[in-house]
């Protein structure tokens, strides 16, 4: 449903050694880029677009956003939790089941303060 979404940084150069490595976890790549944008694709969909705010001001997180990258099973959900962990992030939550035979998600937060959800849904 979503076609894209876009994480702010005030440190561009650390934020996409971050997500080059984070998104690779996922089978996913750098794709086209601006002069303050890089966006990552793994071909399946929807994109996420690192970079600075338009309007050059300071970088924020919003209180309430959370994009999450969706993972093919719970091994994978834990793959890339472990990897934004060993890349700087903070735990928000580490890799367990939610919502009791639903959903398998771990949360943690980027340099700048993003919080993200590597998540999977249990099929029915």
């Amino acid at each position: 449903m979503l076609a894209y979404t876009v994480i702010g940084s005030n440190n561009k150069a650390k934020a996409l050694e971050f997500y080059d490595a984070l998104v690779a976890e996922l089978g996913g790549e750098r794709g086209f880029a601006t002069d303050r944008l890089q966006f990552y694709s793994n071909g399946q969909g929807g994109m996420l677009g690192v970079g600075t705010p338009s309007n050059e001001e300071q970088a924020t997180f919003g209180n309430g956003t959370m994009p999450a990258f969706a993972c093919g099973s719970p091994e994978q959900v834990d793959a890339v939790y472990n990897k934004a962990i060993s890349l700087g992030a903070t735990c928000e939550g580490a890799p367990g089941e939610r919502l009791p035979g639903m959903f398998y998600g771990a949360y943690f937060r980027d340099h700048d303060g993003n919080k993200l959800c590597a998540a999977h849904f249990i099929p029915q």
